[in-house]
């Protein structure tokens, strides 16, 4: 069972990229963040054409926006985070059936944060917190549980092109990489550092000042699996090749195979 995650910075812009991808990596659950587009504008027909008939779906109008796609049935959905109050559309929940059984998915875009010290940044911590104790009710029902996403962290130094010079930078702060740990503490793991892996892998790069060519980027898209599926993972890898394509998103999809 592959599993993946990719934010694809408007789905309107990247509809060709992602279809151009699924048909060359037919996994069976695509997550994808940054739709920015509402849920009536949403490609379904598209999408179902390709194999992903079922789809799950929390869109927004210009930012924000989450999806699910599937080639099985899609349970349970849950849209945004249980008990905490957000108005943007970030995080998406479903069940699927996999061959050893049923895998709670948990798809998130995190809070940006722009910058420590700002109201934003304030906002991303509460945030995490609701997602902490969100993460960890859906743990308790559902033990077989993947979260991933963007998480707009790089939860260490080697997940940067520049640890030192961007010390205590948005995506590098002690809270930010605490509350990764935090998530870890519920009984996740970072399925990508269960493999040994190349040095300086990312998953994102600036548009500006050749951040691909240069591979000035960061890790920040994650999958986190629980300890009931940590046994099961086979392997877990950051596809490169969509970035290289004309006018990209600025992520690449990265792939947990279970």
């Amino acid at each position: 069972m592959k599993i993946t995650t990719w934010n694809v910075n408007s789905l309107t812009a990247r509809l060709q990229h992602v279809l151009d991808w699924l048909a060359a990596n037919p996994v069976d659950v695509l997550c994808l963040q940054e739709l920015k587009l509402t849920e009536d504008k949403f490609p379904l027909m598209e999408l179902q054409a390709a194999g992903y008939a079922h789809c799950a779906v929390f869109g927004q109008k210009t930012y924000n926006g989450v999806a699910i796609l599937s080639r099985t049935e899609l349970r349970d959905v849950v849209r945004n985070i249980t008990h905490y109050p957000d108005e943007s559309s970030r995080v998406i929940t479903a069940t699927v059936d996999g061959p050893e059984g049923p895998v709670r998915v948990v798809n998130g875009y995190f809070v940006n944060g722009q910058a420590p010290g700002s109201e934003k940044f304030a906002y991303k911590m509460a945030w995490l917190g609701g997602l902490n104790q969100y993460v960890g009710e859906e743990l308790k029902a559902h033990p077989r549980l993947v979260l991933l996403g963007d998480f707009n962290i790089a939860p260490e130094d080697r997940d940067s092109f520049d640890p030192v010079g961007l010390k205590d930078t948005i995506h590098h702060t002690k809270e930010e990489r605490e509350h990764f740990q935090g998530l870890i503490r519920l009984g996740l793991c970072d399925s990508f550092r269960l493999f040994e892996q190349p040095e300086k892998s990312f998953s994102w790069w600036d548009y500006r000042m050749l951040g691909y060519q240069k591979n000035r980027g960061l890790r920040i898209d994650h999958v986190l699996v629980s300890d009931a599926l940590r046994p099961q993972v086979k392997g877990c890898a950051i596809d490169r090749t969509p970035r290289k394509w004309k006018q990209p998103s600025d992520h690449a999809p990265v792939t947990v195979e279970i």
